[in-house]
Protein backbone atom coordinates (compact mmCIF):
# COMPACT_ATOMS: atom_id res chain seq x y z
CA UNK A 1 0.00 0.00 0.00
CA UNK A 2 2.82 2.34 0.26
CA UNK A 3 4.31 4.62 2.51
CA UNK A 4 1.38 5.03 5.45
CA UNK A 5 1.66 8.28 7.55
CA UNK A 6 1.32 6.74 10.88
CA UNK A 7 2.63 4.35 13.19
CA UNK A 8 1.02 1.45 14.94
CA UNK A 9 1.72 0.14 18.68
CA UNK A 10 1.86 -3.40 19.17
CA UNK A 11 3.61 -5.84 21.36
CA UNK A 12 3.42 -9.58 21.54
CA UNK A 13 2.25 -9.49 25.42
CA UNK A 14 -0.77 -7.98 23.98
CA UNK A 15 -1.76 -11.13 23.62
CA UNK A 16 -3.34 -11.84 27.52
CA UNK A 17 -3.30 -15.45 27.35
CA UNK A 18 -6.55 -16.36 28.71
CA UNK A 19 -7.51 -19.96 27.29
CA UNK A 20 -10.46 -20.41 26.04
CA UNK A 21 -12.65 -17.50 26.66
CA UNK A 22 -15.50 -15.06 25.17
CA UNK A 23 -12.92 -12.55 24.50
CA UNK A 24 -10.32 -13.72 21.79
CA UNK A 25 -7.03 -11.62 22.64
CA UNK A 26 -4.96 -13.89 20.05
CA UNK A 27 -7.23 -11.44 17.43
CA UNK A 28 -4.28 -9.03 18.33
CA UNK A 29 -1.91 -11.38 17.13
CA UNK A 30 -3.34 -12.02 13.70
CA UNK A 31 -4.28 -8.36 13.19
CA UNK A 32 -0.82 -7.40 13.01
CA UNK A 33 -0.57 -10.08 10.95
CA UNK A 34 -2.91 -9.19 8.59
CA UNK A 35 -1.63 -5.10 8.45
CA UNK A 36 1.54 -6.95 7.38
CA UNK A 37 0.26 -8.37 4.98
CA UNK A 38 -1.84 -5.77 3.29
CA UNK A 39 1.53 -3.75 3.42
CA UNK A 40 0.01 -1.04 6.24
CA UNK A 41 2.76 -2.05 8.89
CA UNK A 42 6.68 -2.54 8.61
CA UNK A 43 9.63 -2.55 11.33
CA UNK A 44 9.52 1.73 9.66
CA UNK A 45 6.13 1.92 10.85
CA UNK A 46 6.01 0.02 14.22
CA UNK A 47 5.94 1.55 17.44
CA UNK A 48 7.28 -0.99 20.26
CA UNK A 49 5.31 -0.01 23.84
CA UNK A 50 7.34 -0.91 27.12
CA UNK A 51 4.79 -1.65 29.94
CA UNK A 52 2.76 1.67 31.54
CA UNK A 53 4.97 2.41 34.65
CA UNK A 54 3.13 2.08 38.31
CA UNK A 55 3.22 5.85 38.08
CA UNK A 56 1.25 6.46 34.94
CA UNK A 57 -0.97 3.89 35.73
CA UNK A 58 -1.82 5.54 39.42
CA UNK A 59 -2.89 9.28 37.41
CA UNK A 60 -6.19 7.12 36.98
CA UNK A 61 -6.26 3.82 39.30
CA UNK A 62 -6.57 4.01 42.57
CA UNK A 63 -3.33 2.62 44.40
CA UNK A 64 -5.87 -0.53 46.24
CA UNK A 65 -6.12 -1.43 42.63
CA UNK A 66 -2.93 -1.28 41.20
CA UNK A 67 -1.61 -3.13 44.04
CA UNK A 68 -4.35 -5.85 43.42
CA UNK A 69 -3.28 -5.80 39.91
CA UNK A 70 0.51 -5.54 40.32
CA UNK A 71 1.18 -6.93 43.63
CA UNK A 72 -0.99 -9.46 43.16
CA UNK A 73 -3.32 -8.42 46.12
CA UNK A 74 -6.52 -9.19 44.23
CA UNK A 75 -9.46 -10.86 45.91
CA UNK A 76 -11.78 -13.63 44.44
CA UNK A 77 -14.55 -11.11 43.89
CA UNK A 78 -12.61 -8.62 41.70
CA UNK A 79 -11.68 -11.45 39.70
CA UNK A 80 -15.84 -11.98 39.40
CA UNK A 81 -16.15 -8.27 38.18
CA UNK A 82 -13.32 -8.48 36.32
CA UNK A 83 -14.59 -12.09 33.95
CA UNK A 84 -11.31 -13.41 33.06
CA UNK A 85 -8.55 -15.05 34.89
CA UNK A 86 -5.65 -13.42 37.29
CA UNK A 87 -2.54 -13.87 36.11
CA UNK A 88 0.97 -12.18 35.60
CA UNK A 89 1.56 -12.39 32.19
CA UNK A 90 -2.46 -10.88 31.65
CA UNK A 91 -1.87 -8.36 34.07
CA UNK A 92 1.46 -7.71 32.34
CA UNK A 93 -0.69 -7.73 28.47
CA UNK A 94 -2.67 -4.99 30.33
CA UNK A 95 0.57 -2.86 31.08
CA UNK A 96 1.75 -3.50 27.68
CA UNK A 97 -1.59 -2.30 25.95
CA UNK A 98 -1.55 0.70 27.95
CA UNK A 99 2.41 1.87 27.29
CA UNK A 100 0.80 1.00 23.66
CA UNK A 101 -2.24 3.87 23.72
CA UNK A 102 0.80 6.51 25.33
CA UNK A 103 2.89 5.93 22.65
CA UNK A 104 0.01 6.22 19.63
CA UNK A 105 -1.21 9.51 21.49
CA UNK A 106 2.21 10.78 21.65
CA UNK A 107 2.73 9.47 17.88
CA UNK A 108 -0.41 11.41 17.26
CA UNK A 109 0.25 14.66 18.47
CA UNK A 110 3.46 14.59 16.12
CA UNK A 111 1.99 12.59 12.98
CA UNK A 112 -1.22 13.56 13.02
CA UNK A 113 -2.43 10.00 13.61
CA UNK A 114 -1.55 6.64 15.09
CA UNK A 115 -3.35 3.21 15.38
CA UNK A 116 -2.57 0.99 18.86
CA UNK A 117 -3.53 -2.43 17.43
CA UNK A 118 -4.78 -3.33 21.06
CA UNK A 119 -6.40 -1.12 23.78
CA UNK A 120 -9.58 0.32 24.29
CA UNK A 121 -10.33 -0.96 27.73
CA UNK A 122 -13.21 1.42 28.65
CA UNK A 123 -15.25 -0.83 31.30
CA UNK A 124 -12.01 -0.48 33.71
CA UNK A 125 -13.05 1.96 36.67
CA UNK A 126 -10.42 4.21 38.87
CA UNK A 127 -11.32 1.42 41.68
CA UNK A 128 -11.61 -1.67 39.43
CA UNK A 129 -11.71 -3.34 36.84
CA UNK A 130 -14.84 -5.17 35.00
CA UNK A 131 -15.98 -6.32 31.31
CA UNK A 132 -12.37 -7.59 30.31
CA UNK A 133 -10.89 -4.69 31.03
CA UNK A 134 -8.39 -4.09 33.91
CA UNK A 135 -6.47 -0.83 33.13
CA UNK A 136 -8.19 1.89 31.40
CA UNK A 137 -5.49 2.31 28.87
CA UNK A 138 -7.28 5.56 27.23
CA UNK A 139 -7.68 7.43 30.33
CA UNK A 140 -3.94 6.75 31.08
CA UNK A 141 -2.80 7.83 28.12
CA UNK A 142 -5.04 11.27 28.22
CA UNK A 143 -3.29 11.72 31.94
CA UNK A 144 -0.40 11.26 30.57
CA UNK A 145 -0.48 13.23 27.95
CA UNK A 146 -1.76 16.18 30.22
CA UNK A 147 0.79 15.35 32.94
CA UNK A 148 3.49 15.97 30.14
CA UNK A 149 1.68 19.32 29.11
CA UNK A 150 1.84 18.19 26.06
CA UNK A 151 -2.39 18.55 25.49
CA UNK A 152 -4.63 20.55 28.07
CA UNK A 153 -8.14 18.82 26.44
CA UNK A 154 -9.00 15.42 24.66
CA UNK A 155 -12.47 13.94 23.35
CA UNK A 156 -13.35 10.19 24.05
CA UNK A 157 -15.16 8.70 20.99
CA UNK A 158 -16.66 5.40 21.61
CA UNK A 159 -18.60 2.88 19.04
CA UNK A 160 -18.25 -0.33 20.83
CA UNK A 161 -21.78 -1.64 21.12
CA UNK A 162 -21.07 -1.26 24.93
CA UNK A 163 -21.55 1.76 26.85
CA UNK A 164 -17.84 2.74 27.76
CA UNK A 165 -18.98 3.28 31.61
CA UNK A 166 -15.50 3.32 33.06
CA UNK A 167 -14.63 5.83 30.72
CA UNK A 168 -17.84 8.08 31.87
CA UNK A 169 -17.02 7.10 35.37
CA UNK A 170 -13.62 8.28 35.55
CA UNK A 171 -13.78 11.48 33.60
CA UNK A 172 -17.17 12.37 35.18
CA UNK A 173 -16.82 16.00 36.00
CA UNK A 174 -13.86 16.62 34.20
CA UNK A 175 -14.05 19.97 31.53
CA UNK A 176 -11.08 18.76 30.19
CA UNK A 177 -12.19 15.79 28.44
CA UNK A 178 -15.39 15.11 26.72
CA UNK A 179 -16.83 12.10 26.48
CA UNK A 180 -18.98 10.47 23.24
CA UNK A 181 -20.44 7.30 23.14
CA UNK A 182 -22.81 5.59 20.79
CA UNK A 183 -24.02 2.44 22.13
CA UNK A 184 -26.88 -0.03 22.22
CA UNK A 185 -29.15 0.59 24.93
CA UNK A 186 -30.35 -3.03 25.98
CA UNK A 187 -26.64 -4.54 26.66
CA UNK A 188 -23.77 -4.56 29.12
CA UNK A 189 -23.42 -2.67 31.57
CA UNK A 190 -26.84 -2.46 32.75
CA UNK A 191 -26.03 -0.09 35.18
CA UNK A 192 -24.83 2.90 32.60
CA UNK A 193 -23.46 5.82 33.58
CA UNK A 194 -23.49 9.28 32.23
CA UNK A 195 -20.91 10.37 29.54
CA UNK A 196 -20.85 14.14 28.29
CA UNK A 197 -23.13 12.99 25.24
CA UNK A 198 -24.65 9.28 25.38
CA UNK A 199 -26.29 7.78 22.30
CA UNK A 200 -28.67 4.83 22.84
CA UNK A 201 -29.42 2.55 19.89
CA UNK A 202 -32.61 0.33 20.12
CA UNK A 203 -31.49 -3.32 19.07
CA UNK A 204 -31.34 -4.43 15.77
CA UNK A 205 -30.93 -1.07 14.08
CA UNK A 206 -28.69 -1.29 11.32
CA UNK A 207 -25.99 0.89 9.00
CA UNK A 208 -28.38 4.21 7.82
CA UNK A 209 -30.08 4.43 11.52
CA UNK A 210 -26.39 3.94 13.32
CA UNK A 211 -24.58 6.31 10.53
CA UNK A 212 -27.30 9.36 10.74
CA UNK A 213 -27.27 8.98 14.49
CA UNK A 214 -23.16 9.12 14.65
CA UNK A 215 -23.34 12.00 12.25
CA UNK A 216 -25.88 14.07 14.23
CA UNK A 217 -23.17 13.24 17.91
CA UNK A 218 -20.46 13.69 16.35
CA UNK A 219 -20.90 17.15 14.85
CA UNK A 220 -22.71 17.63 18.60
CA UNK A 221 -20.13 16.73 20.41
CA UNK A 222 -17.65 19.03 17.84
CA UNK A 223 -19.84 22.28 18.89
CA UNK A 224 -19.21 21.61 22.09
CA UNK A 225 -15.25 20.96 22.67
CA UNK A 226 -12.43 21.67 20.22
CA UNK A 227 -10.21 19.07 21.52
CA UNK A 228 -6.35 18.83 21.18
CA UNK A 229 -6.76 15.29 20.60
CA UNK A 230 -9.45 12.66 19.79
CA UNK A 231 -9.42 8.84 21.01
CA UNK A 232 -11.14 6.82 19.11
CA UNK A 233 -12.18 3.63 20.78
CA UNK A 234 -13.29 1.63 17.55
CA UNK A 235 -15.13 -1.85 18.80
CA UNK A 236 -16.20 -4.07 15.63
CA UNK A 237 -18.91 -5.79 18.18
CA UNK A 238 -21.51 -3.43 16.42
CA UNK A 239 -21.32 -6.16 13.49
CA UNK A 240 -23.70 -7.70 12.66
CA UNK A 241 -22.70 -11.15 14.05
CA UNK A 242 -21.59 -10.52 16.45
CA UNK A 243 -22.04 -12.70 19.70
CA UNK A 244 -22.42 -9.96 22.52
CA UNK A 245 -23.73 -7.48 20.26
CA UNK A 246 -27.35 -6.49 19.23
CA UNK A 247 -26.83 -4.56 16.17
CA UNK A 248 -26.93 -5.41 12.44
CA UNK A 249 -24.10 -3.09 11.02
CA UNK A 250 -22.46 -4.90 7.76
CA UNK A 251 -18.47 -4.96 7.14
CA UNK A 252 -19.54 -2.23 4.79
CA UNK A 253 -21.51 -0.11 7.57
CA UNK A 254 -18.62 -0.65 10.12
CA UNK A 255 -15.62 0.78 7.70
CA UNK A 256 -18.12 3.78 6.77
CA UNK A 257 -18.58 4.54 10.60
CA UNK A 258 -14.89 4.62 11.23
CA UNK A 259 -14.35 7.08 8.33
CA UNK A 260 -17.15 9.34 9.63
CA UNK A 261 -15.54 9.37 12.68
CA UNK A 262 -11.98 10.05 11.60
CA UNK A 263 -12.72 12.60 9.02
CA UNK A 264 -14.73 14.39 11.63
CA UNK A 265 -11.22 14.68 13.49
CA UNK A 266 -9.43 15.30 9.94
CA UNK A 267 -11.45 18.03 9.16
CA UNK A 268 -10.41 19.93 11.88
CA UNK A 269 -7.10 19.44 12.29
CA UNK A 270 -7.65 17.24 15.63
CA UNK A 271 -4.96 14.88 15.52
CA UNK A 272 -6.44 11.30 16.50
CA UNK A 273 -5.22 7.63 17.80
CA UNK A 274 -7.40 4.51 17.70
CA UNK A 275 -7.80 1.50 19.79
CA UNK A 276 -9.68 -1.90 19.53
CA UNK A 277 -11.95 -2.38 22.32
CA UNK A 278 -14.13 -5.05 21.63
CA UNK A 279 -14.51 -7.55 18.79
CA UNK A 280 -16.67 -11.09 18.97
CA UNK A 281 -17.95 -12.05 15.62
CA UNK A 282 -18.86 -15.60 15.15
CA UNK A 283 -15.94 -16.06 12.83
CA UNK A 284 -12.39 -14.58 14.45
CA UNK A 285 -11.67 -13.71 10.71
CA UNK A 286 -14.61 -11.91 11.19
CA UNK A 287 -13.05 -9.79 13.86
CA UNK A 288 -9.82 -9.46 12.26
CA UNK A 289 -11.22 -8.56 9.40
CA UNK A 290 -12.98 -5.39 10.90
CA UNK A 291 -10.21 -4.35 12.52
CA UNK A 292 -7.94 -4.69 9.94
CA UNK A 293 -10.71 -2.28 7.84
CA UNK A 294 -10.79 1.10 10.65
CA UNK A 295 -6.70 0.64 9.69
CA UNK A 296 -7.58 0.90 6.08
CA UNK A 297 -10.12 3.43 6.86
CA UNK A 298 -7.34 5.53 8.73
CA UNK A 299 -4.89 5.58 6.03
CA UNK A 300 -7.70 6.24 3.29
CA UNK A 301 -8.36 9.55 5.71
CA UNK A 302 -4.80 10.44 6.11
CA UNK A 303 -4.08 10.33 2.34
CA UNK A 304 -7.17 11.81 1.17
Amino acid sequence: MGNVPFHFSYHPSYNLRLGDHVFPSVKFERIREELEKRGLLSEANLLKPVQATREQVMLVHSPDWVAALMDGTIRYDQVMRLEIPYSRPMVEGFLYHTGGSIEAARAALRDGAAFNIGGGFHHAFGGHGEGFCAIHDVAVAVRVLQEEKAIKTAMVIDTDVHQGNGTAGIFAGDHSVFTLSIHQRDNYPYEKQTSDLDIELDDGIGDLEYLSALQAGLEEAFSRMQPALVAYVAGSDPYEQDKLGGLQLTMGGMMERDLLVMRAARSRGIPIFVTLAGGYAVKLEDTVALHTNTALALAATMTA
